[in-house]
């Protein structure tokens, strides 16, 4: 049986575009904790509101299950986002035509794990 690596918590169905996330996620993928929560906060994005969200839990979970851990040692180990389903709606175009629009969804997953466990 596979051990399990870090603590985890996931967001999922979430109302935005995995292509607008993913920009944010790539800033803080591998940072400690701390300096991840930090650079979340200040960005306008509405997608490094909901990855901060996601890893405020994961973070609370890692603490939560672990009570000799502090905020300090850890760090985020892996951040995914994936493709949710598409809503499909209709726009309506001249002449009687009509288009699709694609409404995407994404799935946010954040692991944070010690920080001596993530060096190789």
């Amino acid at each position: 049986m596979e051990e399990r690596k870090g603590y985890r918590a996931i967001a999922k169905y979430l109302m935005v575009s995995p292509s607008k996330v993913r920009p944010v996620a790539d800033l803080v993928r591998r940072k400690p904790y701390i300096e991840a929560v930090a650079i979340l906060e200040a960005m306008p994005q509405k997608g490094a509101r909901l990855i901060l969200k996601v890893l405020q839990s994961a973070g609370a979970n890692a603490l939560n299950m672990k009570r000799t851990l502090d905020e300090d040692q850890l760090v985020v180990s892996e951040l995914l986002i994936d493709e949710g389903p598409r809503l499909k709606r209709v726009w309506p175009r001249s002449h009687g035509r009509r288009d699709i629009l694609l409404k995407r969804m994404s799935h946010i997953t954040v692991v944070v794990d010690e920080a001596v466990k993530v060096g190789k």
